[in-house]
């Protein structure tokens, strides 16, 4: 039986050194609040307002800085404050929600960027082996508890820079009311 850590992925933004610089200052240096379970991941204690064409949001900034500025919102984030956030891999942009971020020291408009991140699994080479998964596979995931059920259409994404565990959103997560262990189902 393959058992799988399940993580709660709430919004957040990642940002690039450029928007860094108009949203906070230039040159300043995000603070890093706590490590994420993915090595070199980490929260930071600066957070940002993502606004959208029917209302705003808070939201915290991940680090460190990236070669593109992403927002993942769950669904219901993004229907409440009106803007278009497909169901996406972290990365995969092309096309993606619009919206605006302002800081405590300006604001950009991003043309792309906003995600509802699909749901993952995060494995190192050897615990995808011991698994008997590959990167990209679609696998299920069973989670017990008080609401149990099975999230279908679970990619896997395997990396020597990973740690082992799956990640949802706010929505799926309550959907299966906060379970914090799965149980992969290869088909």
């Amino acid at each position: 039986m393959a058992k799988i850590i399940v993580e709660t992925s709430a919004r957040h933004v990642h940002l690039t050194r450029e928007h860094v610089d108009l949203l906070f200052g230039a040159g300043y240096q995000l603070t890093k609040k706590k490590d994420l379970s993915q090595p070199g991941q980490f929260a930071c204690a600066e957070k940002v307002t993502v606004v959208g064409e029917r209302g705003q949001l808070s939201a915290s900034i991940l680090g460190p800085e990236r070669s593109a500025d992403q927002v993942e919102l769950s669904l219901t984030d993004a229907r409440t404050i009106g803007v278009k956030a497909p169901i996406r891999e972290s990365g995969d942009i092309a096309g993606s929600g619009a919206c605006k971020i302002i800081g405590p020291c300006g604001e950009i408009e991003l043309s792309e960027g906003v995600i509802a991140a699909q749901r993952h699994i995060h494995l190192t080479p050897e615990t995808a082996a011991e698994f008997g998964v590959k990167d990209k596979q679609i696998v299920k995931v069973k989670v017990n508890g008080l609401r149990p059920l099975i999230f279908d259409a679970v990619v896997v994404r395997v990396s020597t820079k990973f740690s082992p565990a799956m990640h949802i959103d706010t929505d799926e997560s309550n959907a299966a009311f906060g379970a914090t262990e799965g149980e992969i189902i290869v088909d």
